[in-house]
């Protein structure tokens, strides 16, 4: 037996790091009592490997090995490996729980920095909800601040206003395709309940009576929650996940299930592609499709998102929707869908930018099925002043953005905000994506094994089955290197946002949706004016063989910018955002036809 020092100094340096090296039990009876286990003494297992075997794997890891490295690693494969191996392929097989979370938890705070006020201040904004409309189309399109005073006062109950969006829902879904399972009766349940309530002086809230959809990510009991995929579409789970308790216990009515990219990527699901209310030829954008469409199409009061990478971002820029990304960890994923443990986040969709904080302050805190929520206090008071704030702003990028970007920047400076350029170091953000898809994989790994993922509608090489797969061969040194590399971008950005208050950036900007769900920054992403489009978008790579619909003339559709806050600062940017809103006066206006 060699000891593990000894173990440890021959090992070669470039071994494919596709698994970590794990220590073994000695399997035979130690010869010296006293003598301490070693790496590489197990029972070999799994096939056969060649020095050509890891010559090949070299060009999936860019490692090279020299022909003696080689021939070691491939000697030695099956014992060094059979432990790391045994997890998945027996004889111990060990079943991993879906809601079973990594042991490194990701914390965004970093050291010795302070996140928000001691206690909360939440002062909304003071609406005059006015007389109610003649017309139901124009009470299904006001604000939920709006629709609250309607319902508290008694001039509209919540059995109508959620029958009113049942009859959108049936009239302009099948041309959306933005609902999975519609709730009819389980949400007139709950609108008779808040109106019984309400009415006996049981009042809970601004949400109370308020119909809202949910993304097919959100569990619910009794009900299917189908991740829009086709392995899951009859899923249907025992608990409610904790925002769904949450807006229940705020009296709010769960009125549909909303459509959602097939697991949580881009904005086809298996019941077709769902589609953007201004522009009906291209896709409302992902993965939050449903809540995207259905919120800009006046379908329901305001939808739930989740956002890893763009994913709130993407439909609330497309359908001029006003979209918040909460900082990573103060509103609990327990029982939604995971794709990414330490990226994965929760948060509305709305029609004006004082309902997201409405509905964000019924959501905030930790859950204990979330390892990584985190306590938080929230801090927005939407009457205070914004002027002597500091946006931040990325010259090179305005440069190359559109005339909607630099007009959303001389808003804020004559709205009195001091626009100061900034900047950040050139590295290689896209590289953090490893981490991203190493956990997708991860948390889909019985899909891809079992070849269930054969069944998901897309099968492009841009798509979850290929990236699946290809991930299965990432280096574990790499994903580590990548893990801090991470901190490191977490590093700049705290000491980029100790000088501002906030940023804008263009919406779709590829590196701030990376940096920015990769640190835990919360976003908000609000329509700010109309560009005109020659032909229709997509978040899919191109395909020369499916060319996307073109227009002439040019389509006008909603544009809008992103503001980005420090670590548990949603009320800084929302009451920026609340102050655009009202300055440009473009949140009003609906989708042609609906």
């Amino acid at each position: 037996m060699k000891s593990r020092r000894q173990f440890l100094t021959r090992l070669p340096i470039g071994v494919l790091g596709a698994f970590a090296a794990l220590k073994l039990k000695a399997q035979a009876a130690q010869d010296v009592p006293g003598t301490a286990p070693a790496f590489n003494t197990g029972a070999g297992t799994g096939p056969q490997v060649t020095e050509l075997t890891f010559a090949e794997a070299e060009k999936l890891v860019q490692v090279r090995m020299s022909a003696a490295q080689r021939e070691q690693a491939a000697s030695s494969w099956r014992t060094a490996m059979a432990g790391v191996l045994e997890r998945r392929t027996g004889p111990n097989k060990v079943t991993l729980e879906d809601d079973l979370a990594p042991a490194t938890v990701w914390n965004p705070q970093l050291p010795g920095h302070a996140v928000g006020p001691s206690v909360d201040r939440f002062r909304p904004a003071a609406v005059d909800a006015g007389p109610l409309p003649a017309h139901d189309a124009d009470i299904a399109f006001a604000s939920v601040g709006r629709l609250g005073q309607w319902i508290r006062s008694g001039k509209l109950t919540s059995e109508r206003l959620t029958r009113i969006y049942i009859a959108r829902i049936k009239r302009f879904d099948p041309k959306l395709r933005c609902v999975i399972t519609l709730l009819e009766e389980h949400a007139l349940k709950q609108a008779r309940r808040a109106d019984r309530e309400i009415a006996a002086g049981r009042y809970r809230g601004p949400l109370h009576g308020i119909p809202w959809g949910g993304k097919d990510l959100l569990d619910t009991a009794g009900i299917r929650t189908t991740y829009g995929a086709e392995p899951f579409r009859d899923r249907v789970p025992t608990e409610d996940a904790a925002v769904v308790k949450r807006l229940d216990e705020a009296g709010a009515v769960l009125l549909a299930k909303l459509s959602m990219g097939a697991l949580a990527l881009n904005d086809i699901w298996f019941g077709g592609q769902t589609m953007n209310p201004w522009l009906p030829e291209e896709g409302s954008g992902g993965s939050s499709a449903g809540p995207g469409s259905a919120t800009a199409a006046g379908l329901v009061a305001f939808a739930i998102g989740s956002e890893t990478q763009g994913s709130i971002i993407d439909p609330a820029m497309r359908c001029g929707v006003t979209g918040l990304r909460p900082t990573f960890g103060r509103v609990p994923r327990t029982g939604a869908m995971t794709l990414c443990w330490t990226m994965d986040k929760l948060g509305p969709l709305t029609r004006s930018v004082d309902d997201t904080m409405l509905v964000l302050h019924a959501l905030s805190g930790p859950d204990a099925g979330d390892v990584y929520s985190l306590p938080s206090r929230l801090d927005y008071d939407a009457g205070a002043t914004v002027k002597g704030l500091k946006v931040g702003y990325f010259p090179d990028w305005m440069k190359q953005a559109t005339d909607a970007d630099r007009a959303a920047l001389q808003t804020l400076r004559e709205l009195g905000l001091e626009a100061t350029p900034v900047a950040l170091p050139d590295w290689p953000y896209d590289s953090l994506n490893l981490l991203l898809f190493a956990e997708a994989a991860a948390a889909f790994e019985e899909l891809t094994l079992s070849g269930e993922d054969a069944k998901l509608t897309v099968q492009t090489s841009d798509a979850w089955p290929n990236l699946f797969r290809e991930s299965r061969f990432l280096s574990a040194v790499d994903y580590v290197q990548a893990d801090r590399l991470r901190r490191k971008v977490a590093q700049a950005m705290a000491t980029l946002m100790a000088d501002v208050d906030l940023l804008l950036v263009p919406s779709l900007r590829d590196e701030m949706l990376v940096i920015g769900n990769m640190t835990g920054q919360p976003s908000l992403t609000l329509r700010t004016g109309f560009v005109h489009v020659k032909q229709a978008r997509s978040d899919w790579a191109p395909d020369p063989a499916h060319p996307l619909p073109r227009f002439d003339p040019p389509r006008r559709v909603p544009y809008g910018v992103t503001l980005v806050g420090r670590l548990f600062e949603e009320g800084t940017i929302a009451r920026v955002g609340l102050a655009m809103e009202r300055k440009l006066k473009v949140a009003h206006e609906r989708p042609p036809g609906f």
